[in-house]
């Protein structure tokens, strides 16, 4: 099943009465039967946010934004987290040739400090010698 279909299917299931929109009480009744605690006022309010034509409800479209703008927050989020491993000092803000060849070297993979200077060569957009968060976002990618 391709990504389309399991959203439709997923979309499916929280529309109750097939209109074709989540409503603020399905969206309600949805996030109550994965275990959460959502008033109605709060369904709307929420519904409202991601809703994109104005009318209060939830289109498929609406879904998959927002579905896949809290996928890619999560991804951003888990870059940053081994980003953070590699830093040459937490929270120095970049990736050294050094700092890299140690975290190579915890990994099981053995470099020199040369190799790693290539490495880092590769995706070194401004020519710095080291690598910066969007940097190391663009080489994982």
């Amino acid at each position: 099943m391709d990504k389309i279909q399991q959203f439709k299917r997923v979309f499916g299931h929280i529309d109750k009465n097939g209109d074709g929109k989540i409503s603020p009480p399905e969206l309600q009744t949805c996030i109550g039967k994965i275990g959460g605690d959502l008033s109605l006022q709060e369904a709307e309010m929420a519904a409202e946010l991601m809703d994109s034509d104005g009318d209060g409800l939830l289109s498929m479209e609406d879904l998959v934004k927002v579905v896949e703008s809290a996928n890619e927050e999560e991804t951003i989020h888990d870059l940053k987290m081994a980003y953070k491993l590699y830093e040459e000092t937490e929270g120095s803000g970049c990736i050294t040739p050094k700092s890299l060849r140690r975290m190579l070297s915890k990994l099981g993979e053995s470099r020199t400090v040369d190799d790693c200077k290539k490495m880092i060569a590769k995706f070194d957009v401004n020519g710095d010698g080291v690598l910066s968060f969007e940097e190391f976002r663009e080489m994982m990618a």
